[in-house]
């Protein structure tokens, strides 16, 4: 095997965004292996004896390891169980099994939201989460995740691959003895379902939802109660009338809980994850033991997971919108324009609250902050003008 071309086509590919359009594959049946890709490229000669230049090639250490992922997801939930089981499959079709990751849902090894003290401690060697689950270590986690009226899903890919944000990300986990890469994305999420209609700020007053993050202490300044539960827990505690709304990812996710049945007011945009990212935590002592060829594979693998779940989010969030309207009769509403305009002013002053509050968090708040405005005016030339024109033309046919 040319390792040479395994190096190179792992390396192309974890250092940007551009896999954005070729990395959609979710199984192991579709994803693309290097390996094959380096076989391909060779011509006729890949049939013959390798040249001596080619055995001198670097090689993956042939030492098989078993690792331990813990997730804080559902097992094998739609989207998010999935990205964790995409990355450890690609990582384990690209070295050939010497890499084999196992999979563990949320309370199968450690807790939802225990699985940074897993991996920071050693106890698993890797996580799949979300960052903001992590604010109570350091504030600057929340940024990585998603912060209320921020960076959407490209722009935030922006700011971390080339606006300098994963060195601060690096230097913060590095900290807590993690390696963390973006490895998921959910795209722009709604802004929940409530048991009563949401029509006016009075009606935020006394409202009991579950709401992480800082999304959270938004609707505490709103007059409500923000309460924070993991997935699994959510549909009961709505049964039971301990909240009377949640937010949680988008229609396909939604749907797959049936949250509907005891919430029936669905409403967007959601102001609080504009476009989350997921991660991969790695603890730093297994980090350090990967050899570079190693170390490029868990990148690809990682840049994979992230680029094809945003394009899996988009289009089942659709069909998934289709069948709520279709077969439980669920018509999205929007907050008005009281609302956004007044939840956008408190937002800013949440996150500036929270940007400020130590220094390692000032400094990441500054580049946030700098990448989502030098990024803002192409977001609403491209993507809000475009939204807008096209559903003008086809209501118009």
């Amino acid at each position: 095997m040319n390792r040479r071309h395994l190096l190179g086509a792992s390396m192309a590919v974890a250092t940007g965004a551009t896999v954005a359009g070729t990395l959609g594959q979710s199984s192991k049946k579709t994803t693309q292996n290097p390996r094959q890709t380096a076989r391909q490229t060779q011509g006729p000669s890949q049939n013959h004896a390798p040249a001596k230049s080619d055995l001198s090639a670097p090689s993956i250490s042939r030492n098989r390891r078993q690792l331990r992922i813990a997730t804080s997801w559902p097992k094998d939930f739609p989207g998010l169980g999935i990205m964790p089981n995409r990355f450890a499959n690609s990582v384990r079709e690209m070295t050939d099994g010497i890499i084999d990751i196992k999979v563990y849902a949320a309370g199968e090894l450690v807790g939802a939201t225990e699985c940074f003290d897993a991996v920071s401690s050693g106890a698993a060697d890797m996580y799949h989460a979300a960052e903001y689950y992590w604010q109570g270590k350091s504030k600057g986690f929340s940024f990585f995740t998603a912060v209320p009226m921020g960076m959407t899903s490209d722009e935030i890919m922006g700011w971390i691959e080339f606006g300098g944000g994963q060195a601060l990300w690096d230097d913060l986990s590095a900290r807590f003895n993690i390696k963390a890469f973006q490895a998921g994305n959910t795209g722009h999420q709604t802004g929940g379902w409530f048991k009563k209609k949401i029509e006016t700020l009075e009606d935020f007053k006394g409202l009991r939802m579950r709401m992480p993050g800082l999304g959270g202490e938004v609707i505490r300044r709103l007059g409500g109660a923000a309460v924070r539960l993991s997935g699994g827990e959510i549909y009961q505690a709505l049964q039971s009338g301990a909240i009377d709304a949640t937010e949680w990812v988008g229609p396909w996710n939604d749907l797959a809980f049936g949250f509907y049945r005891e919430a029936p007011y669905y409403y967007a945009p959601g102001f609080h994850e504009p476009g989350a990212s997921l991660a991969v935590g790695i603890n730093l002592d297994v980090w350090s033991q990967f050899s570079s060829d190693e170390k490029a594979i868990i990148k690809y693998a990682c840049a994979s997971a992230n680029n094809a779940s945003l394009g899996e989010y988009t289009y089942q969030n659709g069909l998934a919108l289709e069948r709520l309207k279709r077969e439980h009769e669920i018509y999205p509403q929007f907050f008005t324009d009281e609302i956004m305009t007044t939840i956008g002013q408190i937002s800013e002053d949440v996150v500036a609250d929270l940007g400020t509050s130590d220094p390692v968090t000032t400094k990441i708040y500054e580049s946030y902050l700098k990448a989502r405005n030098a990024q803002r005016g192409w977001t609403e030339m491209g993507n809000g003008r475009y939204v807008n024109a096209r559903r003008a033309a086809l209501n118009a046919q």
